[in-house]
């Protein structure tokens, strides 16, 4: 079973479903959809909080007390931080990072949009990322938004993910394909 943005009814679907419901009702999408942006950067940059999120000895309360000073800091709306809270209380805050890329699909789909998922060895300009916007907007057919990271083991050349697609032309991927052909 699958929602309209195509994300499979998994657990962690159903809660990005049921929160973009609530944004939608609340004409609050952007708002909370920024909000999460925050919030994964926040769980990326701080090894603390990354850890308290995954610690499944911190307690409801504690954990709900922490997402809830989070919240402050960040200038949470209302429904996202009531809603980091629902996770704390449910033990479910191990689920956030799916449940926010969840949100951000269905967010994408209703938008006609396509996020694309774009790794390289080394950063990309805003040049760079402009023109691939542009090439995979042609091939797709449809907006795509493009969310950038660097993983120095690919050596050169792009990981681009768009849903379940995977575009991996990178030298670490090529010179691991050479190997396996010439043992083979």
């Amino acid at each position: 079973m699958e929602n309209s943005g195509g994300i499979k009814a998994s657990l962690q679907g159903r809660y990005a479903s049921a929160l973009f419901e609530l944004a939608s009702e609340n004409g609050t999408v952007t708002t909370v959809e920024s909000d999460l942006d925050k919030t994964a950067q926040a769980i990326a940059e701080n090894e603390d909080l990354a850890g308290l999120i995954r610690n499944p000895e911190v307690s409801r309360k504690d954990a709900a007390k922490a997402m809830n000073a989070v919240a402050d800091i960040l200038g949470l709306s209302p429904v996202s931080k009531n809603f980091l809270g629902v996770l704390a209380d449910n033990r479910r805050l191990s689920a956030l990072p799916e449940i926010i890329r969840a949100f951000s699909a269905i967010a994408a789909a209703q938008r006609g949009e396509a996020t694309a998922e774009v790794t390289s060895a080394h950063a990309l300009d805003d040049l760079q990322v402009e023109q691939l916007r542009q090439k995979l907007e042609a091939r797709e057919g449809r907006n795509v938004k493009i969310k950038t990271s660097v993983d120095p083991d690919l050596l050169g050349g792009l990981v681009v993910t768009i849903g379940s697609k995977r575009i991996d032309s990178s030298i670490r991927t090529r010179l691991n394909s050479l190997a396996q052909a010439m043992k083979g």
